[in-house]
């Protein structure tokens, strides 16, 4: 998605082992997901950007499906119901920690969905790697009745939060040629 901006980008990688954090609202677990994977980040001597997304249900937050039978469960409870996507970021420009992190919600209203729909999409296995089951931005748009918030907060990455925080951390996002320069 920050390419989608014209932004050159190298992915590092990060240790930061996302394990289930109980006791912790949805929106607060996507936030301290974000946060870790940017401190566990490698050091660079550029911009790093993490993020996490987590869905959320009436409070319980939906990961990513171990596999069908769990996609499909997920998908049963989202039919025909609002839902919460939050999506944390966090940009760091030096070494040790998260200089700026940020949570975007948006609500999602599913269609009401039968079995056939919810198997048929479960099993072509484009939501496994996603927090929900889903991915908006494929198939499951069909899915998905009304959003009322941020498109890109439920694809995984909110790009107009993100370009209007760079400025906190010393960093501005030039229209012209598409990069993004210290200040």
């Amino acid at each position: 998605m920050l390419a989608s901006l014209g932004l050159r980008v190298t992915v590092l990688p990060s240790a930061y082992d996302e394990t289930p954090l109980p006791g912790l609202d949805p929106a607060e677990i996507a936030l301290r997901h974000a946060r870790g994977k940017a401190a566990a980040a490698l050091p660079s001597q550029e911009l790093i950007v993490a993020a996490d997304t987590v869905v959320d249900l009436d409070g319980e937050p939906l990961g990513k499906p171990a596999d069908a039978a769990e996609a499909r469960a997920m998908l049963r409870r989202l039919a025909g119901r609002w839902h919460i996507v939050h999506t944390a970021f966090a940009l760091r420009r030096d070494p040790i920690a998260a200089a700026y992190s940020e949570v975007v919600s948006t609500r999602v209203r599913f269609a009401d969905l039968d079995d056939e729909t919810i198997g048929a999409y479960a099993a072509s296995g484009d939501g496994f790697d996603k927090a929900g089951a889903y991915g908006i931005q494929g198939f499951a748009a069909t899915l998905v009745e009304r959003i009322d918030g941020d498109y890109f907060t439920v694809v995984g990455f909110p790009l107009a939060a993100f370009a209007q925080a760079l400025p906190r951390v010393g960093y501005r996002l030039h229209l012209m040629n598409s990069e993004v320069h210290a200040r």
